[in-house]
């Protein structure tokens, strides 16, 4: 069974799905110098106002595009959610333990679930609420398990992926003691790389079977075309130095997808503009795919949004198949790798594009879209 994307509710630090693509294909970023809180010094950061977003709003602005841009309308029946967060409501219940006199209030809805409960609230009912987390892999892991419930009959449609607001105290303050922190921006496969960049967002999917979105003659992005998952559980953080675990998730996704590397035309890789990261994925890509494979990651633009970085990367990749055109790699400067990095917009013939996740605790995920669209659009000279 085909499973297919009818809908994409997106928002970032480049704003909602449409400003995002644009801006992206414009070389456009979405960070700027921020102190949302006085015990840190400016550092630079994805936000998407002047100051940090909460869950409730950002995932009800997210499920309702997916809607609208899907065309339907609630109730939804037979409808599941799969929506994911690495970090949920963590700001507001840090509020609270700093407050010397805590007030608090429906804490049952601040649980680490919120999210799901919150697009479930959009659609009027749901059939099966699940809420993953897999640190940076939570989206594709929640796109996975969506179409997983479709092809298993369970639902005849799902609203899958994550959604993220990580820009809190504890939050920086962890990532600071790591040294992980880019203090001036961020540079994916840059020899100037400094660091990762926190940015605010996440996206949503409507997924459907291809039989059901034609039935109703919905638009059609592309096809979701299989996925794979492993873990190093090697170290809490870094990735393995062998890359043997993320070389089996990639070939996992591969023959799920009945894919050749030779037939990949994009992969966004993380990409999160750290020393250990890029170093390994560079290797990582090497090791796998032909040379001339286009490799551009959207972090420079947007930050890294942690558990919905998975997700933005589908969004951005899949408008990449739609519109026939390459996105450049945001922030490169000097390249560090002997990989294709896209350095400005261009237009191209796209079938298969794959994207990447590697999350602390060694998760790795992969997974690939398709379109068969093979017209290319006239974008000139965008993002030079």
């Amino acid at each position: 069974m085909k499973i297919v994307i009818t809908g994409i509710g997106l928002r970032s630090a480049l704003g909602n799905l449409t400003e995002s693509w644009q801006a992206l294909l414009q070389g456009k970023s979405g960070l700027s110098l921020h102190q949302p809180f006085s015990q840190f010094a400016p550092i630079p950061l994805g936000l998407m106002a002047s100051l940090p977003s909460t869950l409730p709003p950002l995932v009800a602005a997210i499920a309702q595009d997916a809607l609208q841009d899907a065309q339907l309308v609630a109730p939804l029946e037979d409808c599941g959610v799969v929506v994911g967060s690495s970090r949920g409501c963590q700001g507001i219940w840090e509020q609270w333990a700093s407050s010397k006199q805590p007030v608090i209030e429906n804490w049952l809805e601040t649980l680490p679930h919120q999210a799901s409960l919150l697009t479930a609230d959009q659609i009027g009912r749901a059939e099966l609420i699940l809420s993953p987390m897999a640190a940076c892999a939570t989206g594709i892991w929640a796109i996975a398990q969506g179409c997983q419930l479709i092809q298993q009959g369970r639902c005849q449609r799902v609203l899958a992926g994550a959604v993220e607001v990580p820009i809190t105290p504890l939050t920086l303050a962890g990532f600071q003691q790591m040294e992980a922190l880019a203090a001036t921006g961020c540079y994916p496969f840059s020899q100037e790389r400094e660091g990762l960049v926190l940015g605010e967002g996440g996206a949503i999917f409507v997924l459907e079977s291809s039989t059901l979105a034609q039935q109703r003659g919905a638009k059609i992005y592309g096809t979701i075309q299989g996925w794979g998952f492993s873990c190093d559980a090697s170290h809490v953080s870094a990735p393995a130095i062998d890359n043997h675990s993320a070389t089996l998730a990639v070939k996992q996704c591969l023959e799920r997808s009945r894919l050749t590397p030779e037939e990949i035309n994009l992969i966004h890789p993380h990409g999160t503009g750290t020393q250990l990261n890029d170093r390994r994925e560079a290797d990582l890509i090497q090791s796998l795919f032909p040379a001339s494979v286009a490799v551009s990651s959207s972090k420079g633009a947007t930050g890294h949004t942690l558990g919905a970085s998975g997700a933005l990367a589908v969004a951005f990749s899949m408008m990449a198949l739609q519109d026939q055109v390459l996105f450049p790699n945001v922030g490169l400067q000097t390249p560090a790798f002997a990989l294709n990095l896209v350095k400005t917009a261009y237009a191209a013939n796209l079938r298969h594009a794959l994207c990447f996740s590697f999350g602390f605790g060694g998760q790795n995920a992969a997974i690939a879209l398709f379109n068969r669209k093979q017209q290319n659009r006239n974008y000139g000279n965008v993002g030079a």
